[in-house]
């Protein structure tokens, strides 16, 4: 079994107190600043967003870029293949994870850093006004009427099947619209990630 002298733990707890004291002093932030990232984010009317982001603002926006990226979120609809069950399967899995993301930051940064504050707002505001509208208007109705005529995959492709929803001109402009504002936000969240 490992002992620690307890004078070896008082002595490195004091040096780190210096050492941040020191930085605070020197005029140096205890977070990591990077150079400021301007972006435009059309999902739920956020418009332009002006940030210094933290290591931490970065971080967030990495997850957040990864969960729309590798799902039928920011990856372009594809009319003739794509079923639209599968995207809004994909699309409630990462609005589940997002939130799970949000909810994953410390509370001292919300608290304390403004940048944190814009990232949580962004997200949130995506979420909530940019996504959940298209969903509360058209999954349960576009969900209901595929499961009512689920008997039809028998002889056809469900593309085929959704391809008669009675509406599903109006659902696909809308979808697709959606589906181009994840698109360019994930974009915005790649410049504030990756800088560029």
């Amino acid at each position: 079994m490992l002992q620690v002298s307890p004078w070896l733990v008082a002595l490195v707890v004091l040096v780190a107190g210096l050492l941040l004291v020191n930085r605070r002093l020197a005029g140096k932030p205890l977070l990591h600043r990077f150079e400021l990232v301007e972006t435009e984010i059309r999902l739920g009317g956020i418009g332009k967003v002006t940030l210094r982001p933290n290591l931490q603002d970065i971080q967030i926006a990495h997850r957040v870029w990864t969960e729309l990226v590798t799902r039928k979120a920011a990856i372009p609809l594809d009319e003739e293949n794509d079923v639209i069950i599968e995207v809004y399967d994909s699309w409630y899995q990462m609005f589940g994870r997002v939130r799970a993301l949000i909810g994953e930051i410390p509370s001292e940064l919300i608290r304390s850093e403004a940048s944190t504050q814009e990232i949580v707002r962004i997200c949130t505001e995506t979420l909530n006004k940019g996504l959940r509208p298209h969903l509360t208007r058209w999954q349960a109705r576009f969900r209901n009427w595929y499961e009512d005529h689920k008997d039809e995959l028998k002889e056809k492709t469900p593309q085929e099947v959704q391809r008669e929803y009675p509406e599903y001109g109006k659902l696909m402009a809308e979808l697709q619209e959606v589906n181009q504002q994840l698109i360019a936000y994930a974009a915005a969240l790649r410049k504030i990630a990756q800088g560029k």
